[in-house]
């Protein structure tokens, strides 16, 4: 265990670059993939039946591939048409597109699940459609997709790890770099492994917390 502390100690600046790039993927990610999803829900639930079809396929179309095939896509298909791009920015677009459909199924059940007569509500005031959406069901639908959200979040934070195979220099890159020059596999991958179940309870405890704070009166059960 000491031998694992003292390796620690001894990368510990360039293991805190990486997880440093990590984190700031994954917020990039699910920031922007909770506006993809938020335009994609409200597309497919509101949209006429040509946009929320093309939506429906979108989504089902990365929902049923995987994410390392998308990030090799974006990585290693699209320079012969002339764009290439960075690593980092391949894996936030790639993240974001991701998350973004899959947030947007979440978001989709959250706001189907806030009664139509808010909306009717919403109506009788005065307030358009939009106007309904966005200052009635949408800020609703936001704090019961809480749960979901927290899910996806931790998940996207252990999914940035792919990042690594198409050469970004994220914590698990910098770990198998580092592994490969002093052939401490089993250790070097025991200390990633360990600092992203930190990161993971904490973030845990963090969502959980926020979870109470914006809970809808009456609507949730007290923990």
């Amino acid at each position: 265990m000491l031998d694992i502390f003292n390796l620690f100690l001894e990368y510990y600046p360039r293991l805190m670059n990486g997880l440093l790039i990590t984190i700031v993927l994954t917020v990039i990610s699910i920031f922007l993939g909770t506006i993809f999803g938020v335009l994609l829900a409200l597309g497919k639930i509101y949209g006429n039946k040509i946009v929320s079809r093309l939506i429906t396929i979108f989504i089902g179309l990365i929902r049923g591939t995987p994410l390392l095939c998308q990030l090799f896509i974006l990585y290693f298909g699209l320079p012969p048409y002339g764009i290439r791009l960075p690593a980092l920015l391949v894996a936030a677009i790639g993240f974001t597109i991701n998350s973004g459909c899959y947030q947007a199924e979440y978001l989709r059940g959250a706001i189907q699940s806030v009664s139509g007569c808010q909306m009717k509500a919403a109506r009788s005031i005065g307030m358009t459609q939009w106007q309904g959406i966005i200052y009635v069901i949408l800020p609703q639908a936001l704090r019961r997709v809480i749960p979901s959200w927290a899910n996806e979040f931790i998940y996207l934070l252990k999914y940035t790890s792919l990042a690594y195979i198409i050469g970004a220099p994220e914590l698990m890159g910098e770990g198998k770099v580092i592994a490969s020059r002093n052939y401490e596999f089993f250790k070097m991958y025991l200390i990633i492994a360990i600092i992203y179940l930190i990161i993971v309870l904490i973030l845990t405890k963090a969502f959980d917390y926020l979870e109470e704070r914006v809970k809808i009166p009456g609507l949730e059960h007290s923990r």
